[in-house]
Parts: C-alpha cells; structure tokens; sequence
C-alpha cells in the first residue's frame, strides 16, 4: 500500500515530536551524569558544559563511596532489603493469585473482593500499626522487620491473579488426571507461562522499594541499618551544598534501577507483544462470519 505524501509528513512530524520530548526528559538525568563528573565551581556554569572542559574528576565517586560517607553500607542494606523483598513478594504473589484462580472453594470469589478493597487504605493509615506489631514482635529497628512489611502486596496478587485468569483450565486439568499436584500445577505449568507478569511485578517492585522513604524513616533509627534513601537524605546533609558529590551519590542510587529494567525488559515486551496477540485473536473470533 503506497503511503500519501501527506501521511509521510503526518509521520515524520510526530516522529520529530517524539524525539524532542524523548531529549527533553533525560536533559536532566545527563545532567546529573555530566555535573558527577565535574569539579564544584564548574556545576552552575552558563551556558552549560554538557562535557567538562576540565579533567573528568572521578574523585567526586572516590570521596562518596569513602569510608566517611558509609555510602557503600547504605548500599548494600537496600540491595538486601530490596532484592529479599521483592523474591518474596513474587512468590507469595504468585501463589495467592493460582489460589484465587485454580483453586475452587466457597466464597472465594467475595473473599477476592474483600482482599482488594484493603488496596482503598492508604499506606499512611497502616503505618502506625505496622510499627506498634514490629515493636511487639521485637522486630522494629530491624531489616526483618522492614522485609515482612514489604513482602506482602494486594496489587501483585491481583496483577498476576489477572494473568493466570488467561490461562485455559485444561491445562490443570490434563496435569491432574497425569497425577499432578497442585505444586506442581504451580511450579511446572503456571509459573513458566507467567514469566513477563512476574518480570513486570519484579519491576515495579523493585522499583518502589529502591526508592521507599517513608517505611525505612520509619522503622529505623540506627544509621548503620540506612537504606540508600535515607542515606542519601543524610550525605545531602553533611555534603552541604557541594552538588557535584550530590550527583555523583545521585547516579550511583539509580544504577541499580537501571540494571533491573534492562535485564527485565525482554520479559515485559513479550508480556505486551503476547497480550496484543490474544487481543487481535479474540476480536478476529468475535467477529461476525461475512
């Protein structure tokens, strides 16, 4: 099919549109990159040197992840909460959505709904209680605790539960006259078709507990149990206004969001590419026959 002139320059205007908001969101985040590198009287320099016309100083990283900082303590206490967390909150996920889904039993669907209007509560109304139960079970001022606050999540149950829906039961169905379980109906044949929901869910959750200042502000107190948030809240602090070591603790914190989109975003696009195949197959069926 011969496309019109007219929808050539239709698409190239959009293209050019596109492009310039692409540039215009990562401005910022270039030059976060660009000042990390740079020596401090040289941050609000007009116009701005995208690339230092100075030496590169990689001394800016050398000073924050110093031992007078405790960057890397900050850290590594977020990669272990936040990576715990998110291994857990997959699993348990996963297996609150089959039961919601597979698994048949009295009241299951109403219960269902009563699970998801808990996601109404906001968080600030259960973080009190969350702190009175981790004090009482010894656990407040603790990364435990701070772990079995965030492994549980009413959006992951339904973000997979909505996944596994798709589905056929004839595939449980097959397994259980073959003698399976439902463990393994669960490990073997649900989990494996539900790989970019969880990379997904691994994402997003990944994500928010990276960046999650409220609970560590919280449930913490001792400096050495910071998470990256709230140690970057307290190099701000004691770095003052010296914006190139900013920076550079800056850049540092999202390396790992980075890391985690790029190894998941295979999965995620697949999930997209999948649904908009069922997609196109269900309204093919659903069309009347001519």
């Amino acid at each position: 099919m011969v496309v019109s002139t007219k929808g050539k320059m239709i698409r190239s205007v959009l293209t050019v549109l596109c492009v310039s908001i692409g540039i215009t969101m990562l401005l910022p985040l270039i030059w976060m990159l660009s000042t990390s590198f740079k020596y401090e009287a040289d941050v609000f320099t007009f116009p701005i040197e995208w690339i230092p016309k100075r030496t590169v100083k990689f001394d800016n990283y050398k000073e924050v992840w110093g031992k007078t900082y405790r960057f890397g303590t900050y850290y590594w206490n977020s990669i272990k909460i936040t990576v715990i967390s998110t291994a857990l909150q997959l699993l348990i996920s996963a297996m609150g959505a089959y039961g919601f889904t597979k698994i048949k039993f009295k009241g299951r669907d109403k219960l269902f709904l009563l699970y998801l209007a808990t996601m109404m509560i906001p968080h600030q109304v259960t973080i009190v209680p969350q702190f009175l139960i981790l004090r009482g079970m010894k656990l407040y001022n603790t990364h435990l605790g701070i772990i079995l606050m965030l492994t549980f999540s009413v959006y992951g149950v339904f973000l997979l539960r909505q996944n596994i829906m798709t589905l056929p039961d004839s595939l449980c169905e097959s397994a259980k006259i073959d003698g399976a379980g439902h463990f393994q109906i669960f490990t073997y044949i649900v989990l494996p078709l539900i790989k970019p929901a969880l990379a997904t869910l691994a994402i997003l959750k990944f994500v928010w507990t990276w960046n999650d200042y409220q609970t560590p502000l919280i449930l913490l107190n001792k400096r050495a149990l910071y998470t990256i948030q709230l140690g970057m809240r307290m190099f701000a602090t004691e770095s003052g206004s010296y914006y190139a070591l900013i920076m550079a603790a800056a850049v540092s914190a999202t390396i790992p969001l980075i890391l985690m989109f790029l190894l998941g975003q295979r999965h995620v696009i697949e999930g997209i590419a999948a649904g908009a195949v069922k997609g196109l197959s269900l309204i093919h069926i659903s069309e009347p026959t001519r």
